[in-house]
């Protein structure tokens, strides 16, 4: 395979894993990175979606002990299947509403400039967030109400526009409904394991056809630069959150949308 689509794949896998987990949106760094560099034919966007199973595994990595003791324990804890039920309910509004526009929004949606109106549109709504009196009653993710997660899975639905951002919806989603950053942060962690999952799985079993052999090492390199990049924001990204709110992702989104905007408008809105 060429080198340089083998290059294009590892700064894709870095950028993936590095804006994954942070309220930053993957997806719509994903589409404006892919158009600069001129990755962004159909296999282009099966592997932006590949690639995202990478940083899921850091999650499951990380979170491993947590992740087994709920799944040995859901026959016999109450705390586990409660957990589990959570993670369900605040996973099926998007999945169903998902499945119901998905094509629509693949085919309007997925542009730079819609990216750069969401990136501003969800800076600005962080910002008016963080200004809210928060009340952070909830101080571990097993204490986390039935209510609270269906309000954090209304919230992802958002995030099914390019741009928006899954963790930042379901950050700002938990920070609403009584989390403290540190549970908003982690809840929205575990809740990726199956939105991603299902999301990633449906888009290959829809695209598989496309692909070949030789297609393999550049979304082998995409998945392992995702993997390890990830790891290394989600324990970066914890110990901000501890000590900081989320303004300065919410004015890196304003700025980087009005960057966008500026640039294709330069290009004469070509992309």
């Amino acid at each position: 395979m060429d080198l340089i689509v083998l290059l294009k794949g590892l700064f894709l896998g870095v950028v993936e894993g590095i804006t994954e987990f942070i309220p930053v949106s993957s997806t719509g760094h994903l589409i404006l990175a892919g158009d600069l560099i001129g990755f962004n034919d159909e296999k282009a966007k099966v592997f932006d979606v590949f690639i995202q199973l990478g940083a899921i595994l850091s999650v499951v990595w990380l979170y491993r002990e947590k992740v087994f003791a709920v799944i040995r324990g859901i026959a016999s804890r109450r705390d586990a299947r409660s957990f589990t039920l959570n993670i369900i309910i605040a996973f099926l509004p998007a999945a169903f509403i998902g499945l119901l526009t998905h094509k629509a929004i693949k085919a309007y949606f997925f542009n730079p400039i819609t990216v750069a109106i969401a990136l501003i549109a969800g800076g600005i709504a962080i910002l008016l967030i963080e200004r809210m009196n928060h009340r952070s009653h909830v101080k571990d993710v097993d204490n986390i109400t039935l209510k609270q997660a269906i309000g954090v899975g209304i919230a992802q639905c958002l995030s099914l526009v390019p741009g928006v951002s899954r963790s930042g919806a379901t950050i700002m989603g938990g920070l609403l409904a009584g989390f403290d950053r540190k549970v908003a942060v982690e809840f929205s962690f575990f809740l990726a394991i199956p939105t991603m999952v299902a999301a990633t799985g449906y888009d290959l079993l829809s695209n598989i056809h496309g692909l070949s052999l030789s297609d393999v090492p550049l979304f082998a390199i995409g998945f392992v630069t995702s993997f390890f990049s990830a790891l290394i924001v989600i324990k970066s990204f914890l110990r901000y959150v501890s000590r900081h709110n989320f303004s300065g992702f919410a004015y890196y989104r304003i700025g980087f949308g009005l960057l966008v905007l500026a640039f294709y408008w330069q290009r004469g809105w070509e992309f």
